[in-house]
């Protein structure tokens, strides 16, 4: 039997938000500690570690066919609780690790049930959606910043405290812990439904193909366009989640009790997932996009062309955090506004669609650690900065000149989306 009829669906909705906190905390957890794990391993040379960082995008990669079949086969309800601990789990065994292949490997896991939760609990964002006949997974994804917001918090305090990985991961895997066990009851059955195709395409094929064969099928036009999107915006993402603590430590050359770049960017980037659907009802979905792609261009030039040209320490943390969170703002409502797209306009079922696009999405993640690395190496990470900032703008073009958006701007009128 479906919860939504055994609980308010106002709990519901809180439930689930609580599980894209989850995630949100532990991939935090992780990127606050990376300068710890840099120095442990003596990563110095940029491009090895960036290889290292790699490992994270292939396990992402590999669950790619995987996740969109189990959550399908299985069903999203009993997938989100099998990766959130999953993940958990995988960053609780890092905080352990002593040896650098080791290290590698407990990276590709935790990219494992990144990808793992990222479609489960997706879908089963959609699914609160139809319960509720409007658009609210901006939400969702405003709750997951909000935990990676404690995450960097947490990571901060426990920096500056001298805490090591392991006993800060170890209170991080309770308290993800205690959210499974609190929510659990309230996730929404999905399962039987996911794996049969649209009634279109039932009145064209005798036998509908299953989960897994979908995935190998031409995809739509739409989640070609909205992949395209979420490329770029998940280079940012890395170039951000991986590499903006290092880029204090390393170029702005902050102290320990400065170092305030990941935090301040994920400050913003909560603030603006909570705020973008009320930016839908003001400008429309289109709109936003476009103004997200600008936001991220000038974050990114902000930094890497004014932040280093002061002799002040204060001004040049304040010119980079001002920076930092306009990046923050900007990628802020791209993914939430994407997924949206997919429940609202896409003919393929929803874990399938939603695997589609985190596959085309998911070549950022891969590219982006060796491309900085790389790019750091050969010239300077500023320099890598500014690249990833052109791809703002090329986001601005997309969404400027692309159907698919033209044809969502009818489905997002003022005053539907809250």
């Amino acid at each position: 039997m479906n919860n939504q009829f055994t609980h308010p669906k106002e709990r519901i909705r809180f439930a689930i938000l609580t599980f894209f906190f989850a995630q949100g905390l532990c991939m935090s957890s992780w990127a606050s500690r990376i300068p710890d794990f840099k120095d442990v391993f003596a990563a110095n040379y940029a491009f090895y570690w960036g290889l290292i960082l790699f490992m994270i995008p292939v396990g992402k990669f590999v669950a790619i066919p995987l996740a969109g079949y189990l959550v399908s086969k299985l069903g999203s309800r009993s997938m989100v609780q099998v990766s959130i601990l999953g993940y958990a789990s995988s960053l609780l065994c890092i905080g352990l690790a002593h040896e650098v292949y080791l290290l590698g490997f407990l990276l590709f896991c935790f990219g494992v049930f990144w990808n793992l939760c990222d479609i489960s609990f997706n879908t089963q964002g959609i699914e609160v959606e139809r319960l509720y006949g409007k658009t609210i997974m901006a939400t969702f994804h405003g709750g997951w910043s909000l935990g990676a917001c404690a995450g960097a918090l947490i990571g901060f305090v426990m920096i500056l405290a001298g805490v090591s990985p392991i006993w800060h991961y170890t209170l991080i895997f309770i308290i993800i812990f205690i959210i499974v066990l609190s929510g659990r009851n309230y996730l929404q059955e999905s399962a039987p439904q996911e794996v049969e195709v649209s009634e279109t395409k039932e009145r064209n094929t005798a036998k509908a193909p299953n989960g897994f064969r979908l995935l190998f099928q031409k995809p739509e036009i739409l989640l070609l366009q909205l992949g395209l999107v979420g490329l770029f915006a998940l280079i940012v993402e890395s170039a951000m989640f991986d590499w903006s603590a290092v880029y204090f430590e390393s170029v702005v050359h902050v102290p320990k009790s400065l170092q305030i770049g990941f935090l301040v960017f994920m400050i913003m980037m909560a603030t603006g997932r909570f705020l973008t659907n009320y930016a839908y009802q003001l400008w429309g979905k289109k709109k936003v996009l476009q103004l997200a792609g600008s936001f991220i261009c000038i974050g990114f030039f902000v930094s890497a062309l004014l932040g280093g040209i002061f002799e002040s320490m204060t001004i040049k943390v304040i010119i980079n955090s001002l920076g930092f969170m306009l990046v923050g703002l900007g990628i802020s409502c791209i993914v939430p506004t994407l997924y949206s797209f997919v429940g609202a306009k896409s003919k393929t079922p929803v874990s399938i669609a939603l695997t589609i696009l985190s596959s085309i999405s998911f070549i950022g993640s891969l590219v982006a650690p060796l491309l900085i690395g790389a790019i750091s190496q050969a010239f300077d990470i500023r320099i890598a900065y500014m690249i990833i900032g052109i791809l703002g703008g090329c986001i601005v073009l997309i969404v400027s000149f692309s159907s698919a958006f033209n044809i969502q701007e009818s489905a997002g009128k003022p005053g539907q989306d809250q």
